[in-house]
């Protein structure tokens, strides 16, 4: 039986790289801080320059930890979709919550055109966005949640949410075609997604979101190992597959579905990072595996954050962009480089 003493220089490695991660993350931008005013703003000390620490405290480390966040809980969620579906190509958002979360974004966006003053008044809430894109995701859970109740074949809820989302997308084209020139690059920009501009309220509503997704994965990560072995094993190991199977649609729901809200749609990260954290972690327990997912995905989406800040430059890229720009070659390395990806 593999133990995590296994694999403790891996995990203490990826700890050292993850605060690294987090310091470059903090101190690079289009303003360079040096380390020492980084760890004195951090600390409560004195920083040279009063305008650093404004930078750091309510820009940087808010930014930093969201990435942590989004990171973790976009990796944990394509772990737990790519185990209950057994399908090494299924992501954080196959369910169809990103597109139902776009279709609520789009909504309010591109329908303000459509449905006048009421919708448009909306968009002057701070928390429009977040909201919108929620709601669509709830919608789109809902739906499948009560798919899964009326259907037992996983796969069957795999197309069925991949539906959902060509609705969706559907409906999203349709707003757009009736949609002006300015509602149009708005919903682009957020289509890009977005690590900064997150208040310390919405770090702690992303925090509670994300933390409880996690803790749930780990609750079931016994399940998840019997699930590999196939539905009819887990059975015989005592695993009630539609109770299992609804909480791991919700616990994705909340994870996928809460970042989107407050982040945007962010691609690539719940894909590639299982089968990369597979190239380190042999194992198939989980108990081990769900942890190191969770500090790979955090470094991966803090580097990809600084890649995309272009630091000691004024312009950004879009997250979104960076992320596929590095996701997409990774899984196109590990099909030719293996054949056919294994879990």
């Amino acid at each position: 039986m593999e133990t995590s003493r296994s694999y403790k220089g891996i995990f203490v490695l990826l700890i050292i790289l993850l605060a690294v991660a987090f310091i470059l993350n903090v101190s690079l931008g289009s303003v360079g801080i040096p380390l020492k005013d980084i760890f004195a703003s951090l600390s409560g000390g004195e920083v040279s320059k009063s305008s650093w620490d404004y930078i750091i405290i309510d820009y940087r480390l808010p930014k930093a930890i969201t990435a942590v966040l989004v990171g973790s809980g976009l990796a944990i969620s394509g772990l737990l979709m790519q185990t209950l579906f057994r399908n090494p190509l299924a992501g954080p958002f196959v369910l169809g919550l990103s597109s139902g979360a776009s279709l609520g974004v789009a909504i309010l966006i591109l329908g303000a055109g459509a449905f006048g003053g009421v919708i448009g008044g909306l968009l002057t809430s701070e928390w429009s966005l977040v909201i919108a894109s929620a709601l669509g995701s709830f919608i789109v859970l809902l739906a499948v949640l009560a798919v899964t109740l009326r259907i037992k074949d996983t796969m069957a809820i795999l197309i069925i949410g991949l539906m959902f989302g060509s609705v969706t997308a559907a409906v999203v084209a349709v707003l757009s075609y009736f949609s002006d020139a300015e509602q149009l690059q708005q919903y682009v920009f957020w289509s890009f997604g977005s690590l900064g501009n997150q208040s310390w309220n919405g770090v702690l509503i992303l925090s509670i979101c994300t933390i409880t997704g996690i803790a749930i994965s780990f609750l079931v990560s016994k399940s998840l190992n019997a699930l590999l072995l196939g539905e009819n094993y887990a059975k015989s190991m005592g695993v009630r597959i539609k109770r299992t199977t609804l909480l791991l649609i919700i616990t994705t729901s909340i994870l996928a579905g809460g970042i989107t809200a407050f982040a945007g749609p962010i691609a690539f990260i719940g894909l590639a990072v299982p089968h990369i954290t597979r190239q380190w972690i042999t194992t198939s327990n989980h108990r081990i595996f769900i942890p190191a997912v969770l500090l790979f995905g955090s470094i991966i989406m803090l580097i990809c954050d600084v890649v995309a800040q272009l630091p000691f430059s004024e312009y950004t890229l879009p997250i979104n962009a960076i992320t596929s720009l590095m996701g997409a070659p990774v899984v196109i390395w590990l099909l030719v480089r293996k054949r056919k990806l294994l879990f």
